[in-house]
């Protein structure tokens, strides 16, 4: 199930943080938002956007507002015309299931055809969407490659150079007493995992198995989502659900 509103409890303070971040030499804008930007590549990166998941739960009987993909999509367009981007980048299960894009309204499909012009759009195929579709614009690949940075959807173990999705990190710190989790980006400086994007998108504790295999440690940082910044937290100082 999608995360709660952010609450009011305070996040650790760093004020020297400017919402660089840096993946393998290469420099990123950490949006509180949830998506990266690289300036020198004019790139923009975004992931597990999972278009039509209410419409897809529709089908096996559980009804959700069906207003998720137009929800996501007006999120996904302010930044798009914040950054104006060369290119973006979805890192895969863009779609919550492959008949998604069949699923697609006109008005959802005329402003995803908006965003796209006038720039490279890439989709990097996904467990939930493993395949090309048809009708929705831009490429498809199974990883992309920048200089020495991979993109692909599923974090590799023992990769490196890496940014992917797949995951949904979320981060839970406390402070006097009260708890507080939101989605991060997951970052050790040589590999990052985002957060998701989607409005019906759920989250995985980054004290999970799943992320010890990715990183092999615990010393990476949570590069948690708030209203109007990210407030890096090392990982170590995470609590588990």
């Amino acid at each position: 199930m999608p995360l709660s509103p952010p609450t009011a409890v305070a996040l650790p303070a760093s004020p020297a943080f400017d919402g660089a971040v840096a993946v393998a030499g290469a420099v990123f804008v950490a949006d509180p938002a949830g998506v990266i930007y690289w300036p020198e590549q004019g790139l923009l990166a975004v992931a597990d956007l999972h278009f039509e998941k209410g419409s897809s739960f529709a089908e096996r009987g559980v009804m959700l507002p069906p207003y998720d993909t137009a929800a996501t999509l007006a999120r996904l367009s302010v930044l798009i015309a914040h950054y104006a981007p060369r290119a973006v980048v979805a890192l895969g299960d863009s779609f919550h299931d492959r008949r998604g894009p069949a699923r697609l309204a006109d008005t959802d499909r005329a402003t995803l055809r908006g965003l796209q012009r006038g720039r490279d759009w890439i989709w990097i195929t996904g467990n939930h969407d493993p395949e090309p579709a048809e009708g929705i614009g831009g490429r498809f690949t199974e990883t992309l490659k920048v200089g020495a940075l991979t993109f692909r959807h599923q974090p590799e173990e023992n990769a490196s150079a890496e940014i992917a999705g797949h995951l949904h990190p979320v981060a839970r710190v406390s402070r006097h007493g009260r708890a507080v989790s939101r989605r991060c980006f997951a970052c050790d400086g040589d590999r990052m995992v985002m957060p998701a994007f989607g409005a019906y998108a759920g989250g995985l504790n980054i004290r999970d198995r799943a992320f010890a295999r990715v990183f092999q440690t615990l010393r990476f940082t949570a590069h948690m989502l708030g209203q109007q910044r990210v407030y890096p937290v090392a990982a170590e100082n995470c609590q588990p659900d």
